[in-house]
């Protein structure tokens, strides 16, 4: 129910949408700045929130099951999008600092893992939401922007165009079938994703009657735009630097496709079946729900994808995963763990 949940004889009003919680995604971008910034054994300080507190304080967190209505003013949540969104330059920036006065030091490896987990927080997963606003407005251009940091400019088409049609088909890169441990899955799907963007850009070059030269594919452009830009990068402050954005590339792309697996695992549907809400999962752990922009409200996502974040509802019937996305972390990346902890939980 959306404005409420009935309770026998009574009935619960749902209040407006809060935007404080989520003010709590900013721990996580701060606290790379902090490290890139300090240096030593406090570059890793991300990390160690990331990986070690926020799971077990995501575990304990509790479920938000209160009911919420559409908040009455919209604005301090794109605020919090716009941000993020221009924090992630400022991360880099940081990063490449920390890179050009150490050089090839332990303290680099923290910060470019540390820089990684903040532009897969404020990079992509704000690159993801701010990407399915109007095209080339200023805030799906701020999505393109950090998505370039990221290396993965073709992730717009891919999940726009062919994720949210195919998910849990096998036309669907992202989406693992059950049995699939993680790490084949990553070999599989991020080559998979970006020729399956490719194609995508072909077919809509060829429906415009353009050149379907790859040249003209925005997903090469998109190649010759990220490139230019480590180019610049190389030729201004050197190698390490270079690196060391790479590498937090790498870190970030790794846990868009850990989220993608855990999101999508196991729930198939045939090619020509309707999507509903039993083909995505979702947790309502509330660190998982602020910080991650209710991403976990998976099959709403799905099915309701030109809303805003703030505006989505848990599905009562979807399945729902053993703990939030920062708990299950750890155990995923076991598979034999991963498959035992959801055998019983798949359809």
């Amino acid at each position: 129910m959306k404005n409420g949940t009935n309770y026998g004889d009574y009935m619960v009003v749902a209040k407006p949408r809060s935007w404080y919680p989520y003010l709590a995604s900013f721990i996580i971008p701060i606290s790379a700045i902090i490290g890139n910034l300090v240096g030593g054994p406090l570059a890793g300080l991300t990390i160690f929130i990331a990986l070690v507190i926020f799971p077990i304080a995501d575990h304990f967190s509790g479920q938000s099951t209160q009911p919420t209505s559409s908040p009455k003013n919209d604005t301090p949540f794109e605020i919090i999008l716009i941000l993020h969104a221009l924090l992630n330059p400022i991360i880099i920036a940081t990063l490449a600092y920390h890179a050009f006065l150490v050089g090839n030091a332990p303290s680099l490896w923290l910060a470019g893992f540390s820089t990684g987990i903040a532009c897969g927080v404020s990079g992509i997963v704000v690159g993801h939401e701010l990407g399915h606003t109007k095209p080339r407005s200023f805030t799906w251009l701020l999505a393109r922007m950090n998505l370039m940091f990221a290396f993965y400019l073709h992730f717009t088409t891919e999940h726009n165009y062919n994720h949210h049609k195919n998910v849990a088909t096998v036309k669907d890169a992202a989406s693992a079938p059950p049995g699939k441990g993680l790490w084949l899955h990553l070999l599989q799907t991020v080559p998979g994703q970006f020729t399956s963007a490719w194609k995508i850009e072909k077919r809509r070059l060829q429906k415009r009657g353009k050149s379907t030269l790859f040249v003209s594919n925005p997903v090469f452009k998109g190649l010759i735009i990220e490139s230019a830009f480590i180019a610049v990068v190389y030729w201004f402050v050197g190698i390490w630097v270079v690196v060391a954005i790479l590498y937090q590339a790498a870190v970030s792309i790794f846990l868009l496709e850990y989220v993608n697996y855990i999101r999508h695992y196991g729930l198939q549907r045939e090619v020509n079946e309707k999507q509903t809400e039993m083909h995505s999962w979702q947790t309502l752990k509330r660190l998982s729900r602020w910080t991650l922009f209710e991403l976990t409200l998976h099959p709403a996502h799905h099915l309701e994808a030109s809303k805003p974040f703030w505006k989505l509802e848990p599905y009562e019937n979807a399945p729902t995963l053993p703990s939030g996305y920062f708990a299950i972390f750890w155990p995923c990346i076991f598979p034999p763990l991963w498959k035992r902890i959801m055998a019983s939980r798949l359809p």
